[in-house]
Parts: C-alpha cells; sequence; structure tokens
C-alpha cells in the first residue's frame, strides 16, 4: 500500500519561516512535522509514498532521500496551488486501481491507531468534532458511521465532524475516476479541486466510506497551534526528556527536549521547550518555545517564541517567530 503526502503549500500563515523552509519541515517536538507522519506510517508496515511538492520541494525531497534512505519515494511536481484533489490527480499514474491508498496531508500530525486503519477492509475518513467546522471539509455521518455528505468548508455547516487530513481509500480506481470527472468538468469549490468534492462524487456513485474517529489532531498551520502541539509532543513517552545535570549551570523544567550537540550553559529552559541539533544558548530564560537548529541564543528572555534554522539573537526579553537566517542584536 502507499501512501500519498501532499506538500506543496507555502504555508502563508507561519511565516517568516517558510520563506526559507516548507512547512512541512518545520520541526515540533525535536523533529519536523513531516517526520511525525512518515515514522507513524512506517510503523504500520507502509514503505512506498508519494509526495506532492511544490514551493521548497527540493528541500523537501533532499530530506527524505537522505533522512528515509531505505524507503521508495516518489516525487510529484504540483507547479499551481490548485487544491489538494489536484494534487492527488497528479499521482494518479503512481496507483493501482487494486491497491488501496493512504492519503495524509503534510501539516498534519494524527494521533490514531493508524494500523487499525491500514488493516481496514473498509475506506475510512479520519474526523474530529471541531467547535467551528466552517474552515474545513465535513462530514455528515449516520448512527453506523457511514458517511452520507462530505462538503467543504460550508457556511452553514450541518455537522460538527471535521475532516482531519488523513484517509484510507480502498477503491482506487474510483477515486481517480472522481477526481478525473471533477477536473475534466471543472468541478472546483472556493476556486480549487478538492479532495473533498472527489470523495463526495464516489459517495454518490455508491462507494461506501466510514467516519474513524483520531484521538488526537493537530493542524500545524499556526504559530500558536505549531506551539501547543509541541507541548503536548512533548509529555508523550517516546520524547526522551533533557536533564539539568548534562548542561552546566543549567535548570530544566519538564517536559524539554534538547538535540544532539547543543550546548546549554547558565540558563532556565522549559517547561515545553524543543531545541534542535547543534543550538547554543548561554544566560537566558526559554519557555513555550521552539528553537530551530544550529541557532545561537545568548542573554535572551523567550516565551511563546518559534526561532528558525541558523538564527542568532542576543539579549532582548519578547514573544516573537523568527525565521530561518536571521540576526537581532539589542545589545
Amino acid at each position: 500500500m502507499k501512501a500519498i503526502i501532499p506538500v506543496a503549500g507555502i504555508g502563508s500563515r507561519l511565516r517568516p519561516h517558510t520563506h526559507t523552509q516548507p512547512k512541512s519541515l518545520i520541526p515540533v517536538a525535536g523533529k519536523p512535522i513531516l517526520a511525525h507522519i512518515v515514522d507513524s506510517l512506517i510503523e504500520v508496515g507502509i514503505n512506498e509514498y508519494v509526495f506532492i511538492i511544490g514551493y521548497l520541494g527540493d528541500k523537501i525531497e533532499q530530506y527524505i532521500s537522505t533522512t528515509y534512505p531505505d524507503i521508495r519515494s516518489f516525487f510529484v511536481v504540483q507547479t499551481d496551488g490548485k487544491g489538494t484533489g489536484h494534487a492527488i490527480w497528479l499521482a494518479q499514474d503512481l496507483l493501482k486501481d487494486n491497491e488501496p491508498v493512504f492519503i495524509v496531508f503534510g501539516d498534519t500530525i494524527i494521533q490514531a491507531d493508524l494500523k487499525q486503519i491500514a488493516t481496514s477492509t473498509k475506506s475510512l475518513l479520519g474526523v474530529k468534532k471541531v467547535n467551528d467546522p466552517r474552515e474545513f471539509g465535513v462530514a455528515e455521518i449516520d448512527d453506523s458511521g457511514l458517511i452520507q455528505r462530505l462538503v467543504e468548508k460550508p457556511n452553514i455547516p450541518k455537522s460538527n465532524q471535521a475532516l482531519v487530513g488523513i484517509y484510507k481509500i480502498c477503491e482506487t480506481k474510483q477515486l481517480k475516476q472522481a477526481l478525473n470527472y471533477n477536473i475534466e468538468n471543472s468541478i472546483l469549490t472556493r476556486g480549487e479541486y478538492q479532495l473533498t468534492d472527489a470523495l463526495m462524487h464516489m459517495i454518490k456513485t455508491g462507494i461506501k466510506m466510514y467516519a474513524y474517529d483520531v484521538d488526537g489532531w493537530f493542524d500545524c498551520g499556526k504559530k500558536d497551534i505549531l506551539l501547543e502541539t509541541n507541548a503536548i509532543l512533548l509529555k508523550g513517552k517516546e520524547y526522551v526528556r533533557a536533564v539539568s545535570s548534562d548542561y552546566e549551570s543549567t535548570i530544566i523544567v519538564d517536559p524539554v527536549y534538547i538535540g544532539k550537540h547543543s550546548k546549554i550553559s547558565n540558563s532556565i529552559i522549559g517547561p515545553n521547550v524543543s531545541i534542535g541539533d547543534n543550538v547554543i544558548v548561554d544566560y537566558s530564560i526559554i519557555r513555550n518555545s521552539i528553537i530551530g537548529p544550529h541557532s545561537h541564543l545568548d542573554n535572551a528572555n523567550l516565551v511563546n517564541s518559534v526561532i528558525g534554522n541558523d538564527a542568532s539573537l542576543h539579549g532582548i526579553s519578547l514573544s516573537l517567530n523568527l525565521g530561518d537566517n536571521t540576526e537581532i542584536n539589542f545589545g
């Protein structure tokens, strides 16, 4: 079974970071968003992947090729932002008619029993109740879990069950037919070809799809959600927490993740802090923040901040959203 992961979006809500880094490669809880997705799929036995790349796609291709040399990877370029349906349509030649497919959006971290989803003989769409479903694809579901209707970003939602960006489709041939039908007939929602519309076309032709309630859903498209996701994941059992004794004159307030070869001294770190590899921190206080690899912080007092790769920061007490290769000196 293949997994398709669309990662072509420009990530405008996470600027300035996405000026130089694809959204899916922004770190959270010690590794890029995309790594959380791929690692979870590898655990359930998926070893073939199709990545739909676009903006800064060469960085994604390089990261996957370097980090996951043992998986079979294909890269398809989406040059225009024509929607998720168009992204999957571009990959159709790589999909076998009789082979189920996993589709996972590349900016979303899901907590769910992926093994149960992968081994199911039914087509399953991940859902989660939300307070305001107008910004999501919405599923209308009967008492048996069978999906009756799918609507992309409805103005007046008839359900609060949002599609969370994970799909197991068994009827791959019909999926390709539905995508082709929508594109040939210019069926767009909000100016784009939506995967939701293609799946609804399949339902209209008699294909049965069922809702699957996920345990956790983190749509990492905004700074605040990124930091919230970081804090939640750091509390998980799989994360190795940093301890004060490993760092000179430093207090660690759990949970904190610190990457390889990072030097932390004379500082208070935590809670809810993720620090990348090869970072230098001295005489600083950092709380509820993400610090990218190869950054240097000195006399900094940070809270609710995201600091990009290779950033240099000296002498500040603010909440920041600082992109890659940035240098600010308040000294």
